[in-house]
């Protein structure tokens, strides 16, 4: 499955837990739902993965980070539920694509009236409002 299949399908997964639940509660209950909506959907998770920093082609620290979910093994995927993104928050996601060397990542946030303005693609170091 190419990479806009996979983040076409995160986001409309996402919106279905997002009409089911609405926004303004906990990022670990849209995670598991969001999960349960991806395998029902066929595809492969990897939830809470390890993110491992290398400095100068040495292992600094194997579990620096983690991240939300990984779909296909292609596609990060990190959640929020908070009253808005920060530059943080892209910066954090921006980071993950880096150190895994991924291409394309979605930040999602549940805590929007409207899911749409609260999801954020990023792909090779810039991002765009979808």
């Amino acid at each position: 499955m190419d990479i806009n299949s996979i983040t076409s399908q995160v986001i409309k997964a996402a919106i279905i837990v997002h009409r089911e639940l609405g926004p303004g509660l906990l990022e670990s209950v849209y995670q598991r739902c969001l999960q349960t909506e991806l395998l029902e959907m066929g595809l492969s998770i990897a939830s809470e993965v390890p993110v491992s920093i290398q400095y100068k082609g040495q292992f600094v620290q194997q579990e620096g980070f983690r991240m939300d979910l990984l779909v296909e093994d292609k596609v990060i995927v990190e959640l929020k539920s908070l009253e808005k993104l920060r530059d943080v928050h892209e910066k954090q996601l921006l980071t993950y694509l880096k150190l895994t060397d991924k291409r394309i990542g979605l930040l999602i946030n549940f805590n929007e009236f409207l899911l749409k303005k609260g999801i954020v693609r990023i792909a090779n170091g810039y991002s765009e409002q979808i």
